[in-house]
Formats: structure tokens, C-alpha cells, sequence
């Protein structure tokens, strides 16, 4: 008799364990309702980047209604370690009882600006005659001459690979768009008819690398 109860069980034990019905008691969760929510983790913040750096150029488009006919790019310099649209707009009012800063657009190097952030000034937004490059015949570097700015002073340091960079995709921006060939890319100290002296953009800015940049 004990032996047929022990083959029973036997028999019973191997056909639970085939039919895979022996299972694990499960975890019992439980939680305090008194205790506030679990906070999730905070999301990381997107990287912010520099304004025109990368973008294709669809900001710059000036309004149609008071867009010119452009024919040349200025480039220049600041002369300065520091600055940005805002503080030469100031500069440019108080020290030179202008409307405002001189340039169509400035390009910062990370000091009060992003590092190849391009901003676009007021006249470059309202189409009006520039201040930037003096002493041409009719002024038309300041009527037809779109003026760029780098920050910084290029006859002590170099522009940085940034602002190199967002330089390039601007002016590839106003050539295609007004047909001006590289012909009529000038450092301000190379305009034809310019008044004065000057070595802006700087004795230390690549300007034939700069060109080769465009090809």
C-alpha cells in the first residue's frame, strides 16, 4: 500500500513539473499613499545654439516691399576684444551722433554674443544706407555695400573658426541671392575709393582662405 501511495506521488510531482505548473510566488507591491508622488527625473535642456549659425538663411530675407538690389559686401572688423549689435548700436549713437550702429550685420566671437552668432541690425532689417565704409564716390559702399562685422581686433588675434564659418554661410547667403560675384567682396581696407587709411578687417584676417571658403 505505502508503495502505491509513493508511486502516486511520484507520478503526481513529475506531471506538475512537465506541465509547468509549479510557479514562484510573486512579489507583493505596496506603496504609501501618504508619501508624496516619486518625482521623475528631470528632462536635460536642449544645448541652445548660436543665432544664424547653421540655419539656412531664411532669416535674413529682408521684407519685399523694402528689399534692394545689393551689389557688394563690406567686411570689417570691430577692433575691439568685445562687443555685439547692441553695444556698437549705443557706440555708434553716442560717439558718433549716428541713427545707430553702422553695420548690416555683426558676427560675435562668444564674448557678448554666441561664438559665430550673426546678428542682423536694424539696417539691415529696414534696408537702409549703411555707415561703414566712408569716402567712396556717391558713397555707394554704404548704399549698395552690404557691411559685415567681426568682433575683435584682428591685427592682434585671429577670428575664430565659428564666426569663419557663419561668415562664409552669409555671404554665400547675398551672393546667391543679389548676384554678387566674389570680384566685389572687399575687406574694407581694399573697397575702391574707401576714404582714408584703414587695415580693417584686420591685419591677421585669412581673406584668401576666406574666398576659397566660397568656392
Amino acid at each position: 500500500m505505502l508503495r502505491k501511495i509513493f508511486v502516486f506521488c511520484s507520478s503526481l510531482f513529475v506531471l506538475i513539473l512537465i506541465s509547468g505548473c509549479a510557479e514562484e510566488p510573486q512579489p507583493q507591491i505596496t506603496y504609501d499613499y501618504g508619501l508624496p508622488a516619486p518625482a521623475l527625473p528631470p528632462k536635460a535642456a536642449p544645448k541652445p545654439q548660436p543665432k544664424g549659425f547653421g540655419l539656412p538663411g531664411g532669416e535674413w530675407v529682408p521684407p519685399a516691399y523694402l528689399e534692394k538690389g545689393w551689389t557688394a559686401i563690406v567686411i570689417h572688423h570691430s577692433g575691439t576684444p568685445k562687443g555685439n549689435a547692441a553695444i556698437f548700436d549705443e557706440w555708434h549713437k553716442e560717439g558718433r551722433h549716428w541713427e545707430g550702429v553702422g553695420y548690416d550685420f555683426v558676427i560675435g566671437n562668444g564674448s557678448d554674443s554666441g561664438d559665430g552668432e550673426i546678428e542682423p541690425t536694424f539696417r539691415w532689417t529696414q534696408q537702409k544706407v549703411g555707415a561703414h565704409c566712408g569716402g567712396t564716390p556717391g558713397n555707394w559702399a554704404n548704399v549698395d555695400g552690404v557691411g559685415i562685422c567681426l568682433v575683435g581686433d584682428f591685427n592682434h588675434t585671429y577670428p575664430t573658426s565659428r564666426q569663419m564659418q557663419s561668415l562664409a554661410q552669409l555671404v554665400r547667403f547675398l551672393e546667391t541671392r543679389y548676384n554678387i560675384p566674389k570680384g566685389r567682396i572687399y575687406g574694407h581696407n581694399t573697397t575702391p575709393g574707401a576714404n582714408g587709411k584703414t587695415d580693417c578687417p584686420g591685419r591677421h584676417f585669412p581673406m584668401y582662405r576666406f574666398k576659397s571658403m566660397l568656392d
